[in-house]
């Protein structure tokens, strides 16, 4: 767990993997994965307005945030407004 703490109204997503197959069994190289918009809430700031909570999955901007990398994973700060549906 990172020792970060967003502020006011941003939220701290941590990047999720992508699939390495397609749907039919084809490995697909660095190279021609598309980056993965789905993440996971680490923290959230203090604002009211923030509707996500720690632990949900989430789908983001393609362009939102500052990237943070803390070891080998891979997070985003995003405002609040960036983040674009909740996967339930």
């Amino acid at each position: 767990m990172p020792s970060i703490k967003p502020l006011a109204d941003r939220v701290l997503l941590k990047v999720l993997e992508q699939e390495e197959k397609t749907s039919s069994g084809i490995l697909l190289p660095d190279t021609a994965k598309e980056k993965t918009q789905k993440a996971e809430v680490v923290e959230i700031g203090d604002s009211e307005d923030i509707k996500v909570k720690k632990g949900d999955i989430v789908i983001y901007d393609k362009y939102a945030g500052i990237q943070i990398k803390e070891g080998d994973t891979e997070y985003l700060i995003v405002k609040n407004e960036e983040i674009v549906a909740l996967i339930k």
